[in-house]
């Protein structure tokens, strides 16, 4: 019987050694892109290759998220990569660092697969391919079921305080804060116009997140890429999924990336949210992970931390029928799951 050994992660000496010899090199700008990284697409021993450069420096999703020390390029050299299952292509092909410390530059060079990745818009995913993401995800937890982080990456607490407004504030009072952290900030003061129980339950989470995490802490775990959006996923024809962007990886609840595609996702899937979650569960039971006794209760919690990181977008999409049962239905669990911390949140109420 012959072992297999998984490859070696490929560190380049520097981000000029990684991209040596390229040719037909441009500058572009992803629709998707919101982090203030720079991107290139380029051609390297007669294949296209696509570039991605952040740093602390430069990326303002680093610093809300207290990403100091680039947690892309830890699980890069950790393998954990090489570990996602067979039907989920991550495109990474080498990465390199120049500099050290918050001043440092992370280079990703990946394939280019930028013609098979959803195309931007409003338009619906189709139900099949909606429902391979979905059993896909349910891989990826159920790969890596039970995993915990010993390199530092991406906490719980990191995610409910993302776009908290003192984690924001310091990124709004720069001169020049990018368009998403503007539109936060609005969304937070809208919140509070039009729910103000749930922007007063979001910012006493916000504050006070020991509770939640805790409770969260006591249900299973799995490696979280933490970015389920449409902009990071496409489709190969064979069927498998591209997942690209792996920004802020970590181990946490696996209904928490489950709610994070839902909630960014909204306008363009094909299926109501009850449908999605009921799917997610079915998967992870076909792939071996019986999710009784823990699944509705992570959901509650992941419904929670959920609205406490975006409520402002909600918010934001308030103001026609649709946004207003959007902004609704994350409410209703939100308050929900609330009265069943009270006991050990007091004050949340």
């Amino acid at each position: 019987m012959t072992t297999q050994i998984a490859p070696v992660p490929r560190v380049a000496p520097s981000i000029a050694a990684l991209t040596a010899g390229a040719t037909d090199r441009e500058r572009v700008a992803p629709v998707d892109a919101r982090s203030g990284s720079r991107f290139e697409r380029l051609i390297i021993d007669g294949q296209r290759h696509f570039l991605k450069v952040l740093g602390y420096r430069t990326d303002w999703i680093m610093r809300v998220t207290g990403d100091r020390d680039q947690r892309t390029f830890r699980i890069w050299q950790a393998g954990l990569l090489h570990q996602f299952p067979v039907e989920i292509d991550h495109t990474v092909v080498a990465m390199a660092r120049d500099g050290a410390g918050r001043d440092a530059e992370l280079g990703i060079l990946m394939r280019d697969v930028g013609d098979r990745l959803v195309p931007p818009g409003g338009t619906p995913i189709t139900a099949d391919t909606h429902a391979r993401f979905v059993d896909h995800l349910a891989a990826l937890c159920v790969g890596f079921r039970g995993w915990r982080d010993d390199l530092g990456l991406t906490t719980m607490t990191d995610r409910i305080r993302f776009f908290a407004p003192d984690t924001i504030a310091g990124e709004l009072a720069g001169p020049a804060p990018d368009i998403v952290l503007r539109l936060a900030d609005q969304g937070w003061t809208r919140l509070r116009e039009l729910a103000p129980e749930l922007a007063a339950l979001t910012a006493a989470v916000q504050q006070r997140p020991g509770p939640l995490t805790t409770a969260l802490a006591g249900t299973p775990v799995s490696f979280l890429h933490g970015d389920w959006k449409l902009g990071n996923l496409g489709e190969h024809p064979d069927g498998r999924t591209i997942l690209v962007d792996c920004a802020y990886p970590g181990s946490g609840p696996p209904c928490w990336d489950l709610m994070w595609y839902v909630a960014l996702n909204r306008a363009r899937l094909p299926v109501e949210k009850a449908e999605v979650i009921a799917q997610s569960r079915t998967a992870l039971a076909r792939r071996g992970w019986n999710s009784d006794g823990w699944f509705d209760r992570q959901l509650a919690l992941c419904q929670l931390a959920m609205i406490s990181a975006f409520g402002w977008e909600k918010a934001l999409g308030a103001g026609d029928p649709a946004g207003d049962a959007e902004l609704e239905w994350w409410q209703q669990r939100a308050l929900a799951t609330a009265n069943g911390l009270d006991e050990t949140a007091p004050g949340w109420r």
